[in-house]
């Protein structure tokens, strides 16, 4: 029997719109990091400005990489481009 690694349509839809959404949250989270890294905090407050902000770049780095894999599924499942009206034009 032949193995292969192809999401259903479906899954790939709902994981698309997810990360589409974990985009905007991230965007969201980086720029308040900014913000706060701007204030000039003192002490503990600019040790956790900066914890927030290479977190929020690591999870913004990952979502790159699922949206990686799901346009490698798309490709293996014909290329269709069901859905993706709501999936932003540009990578985060």
């Amino acid at each position: 029997m032949e193995e292969t690694n192809k999401l259903d349509g479906d899954v790939i839809i709902n994981l698309r719109m997810l990360a589409h959404d974990l985009s905007n949250s991230l965007e969201t989270i980086l720029q308040a990091a900014y913000l706060l890294g701007e204030a000039e905090p003192e002490g503990n407050r600019k040790k956790w400005a900066h914890m927030i902000d290479e977190a929020a770049r690591d999870a913004a780095r990952i979502n790159r990489e699922i949206r990686q894999i799901l346009k490698r599924q798309s490709s293996v499942a014909g290329g269709q481009p069901s859905a993706t009206s709501n999936e932003p034009t540009t990578d985060d």
